[in-house]
């Protein structure tokens, strides 16, 4: 799979699911912008990536001046994007939903959700000049098949979701392609805010019996579909579960 020549912007890459994407991009070929809220691990791994082919910079996905100053970095460095991963996540911690607060639920919408919106009006007038490119938004099965004690949080998921099918008409005759990848419960920072318990080998046995293949989602697996959504030219506002299964 080549990626050369191309350029990449992943939010959320410092770790998890944005790093393995942003680490199989730069391995097929493409210079990489990792942006994240912990500048000194973005900065690491743009260094371990190679200083000629990756930066770090820290950027709020929630804050519209930061994500401005992250595309502007990226033009400076290698170009308009061609590739634009939205990846950066936030959730609630698994409680009854009476149980959230306010400010909580602002951050996991303002994360999940208004972030594209300031992703979208960032970087899309300069890709439409450009010729087109490719936007991937990392989404969940929780917007799909959602589970107890996650109702804000799944709303937020299924948003991302639909929003990515509407960008896709609305930007096609741009050129420009808008795909979702909805992984189930990964073994990351938040895997025992989903679960919303300890993570003990008992605990995880009770979420892994509703995967049919058996285990949680790894990196690797939602940077393979990163790839196949990137390079594939004539696929747009797909849906695409990286579940074993889940959503079956």
């Amino acid at each position: 799979m080549d990626l050369n020549g191309k350029g990449a912007i992943v939010t959320g890459a410092a770790s998890g699911f944005g790093e393995a994407i942003a680490r199989r991009f730069a391995g097929a070929g493409a210079k990489v912008v990792i942006v994240d809220l912990n500048e000194v691990k973005a900065r690491a791994v743009a260094q371990s990536i190679g200083e000629d082919r990756a930066i770090g910079l820290r950027a709020d996905v929630t804050s519209r001046a930061d994500i401005d100053a992250a595309i502007k970095a990226t033009i400076d460095a290698f170009g308009v994007p061609d590739i634009v991963v939205n990846n950066a996540g936030y959730t609630h911690r698994n409680r009854p939903l009476l149980e959230v607060d306010e400010e909580t639920f602002d951050r996991v919408y303002n994360v999940n959700t208004k972030s594209i919106f300031h992703m979208v009006h960032a970087v899309v007038p300069a890709m439409r000049d450009n010729g087109g490119g490719v936007m991937l938004n990392v989404g969940s099965v929780a917007g799909i098949r959602p589970r107890p004690g996650l109702t804000w949080y799944n709303g937020s998921k299924g948003a991302t979701n639909m929003l990515s099918k509407s960008l896709a008409v609305e930007l096609a005759p741009w050129k420009i392609r808008v795909n979702v990848i909805c992984p189930v419960m990964g073994v990351t920072g938040m895997l025992e805010d989903f679960m919303g318990m300890p993570d003990t080998p008992d605990n995880r046995a009770k979420f892994l019996a509703s995967i049919p293949l058996g285990r949680f989602c790894e990196p690797d697996d939602v940077a393979d579909a990163a790839m196949y959504l990137a390079q594939s030219e004539f696929i747009t506002g797909v849906e695409l579960p990286v579940d074993g299964g889940r959503t079956i």
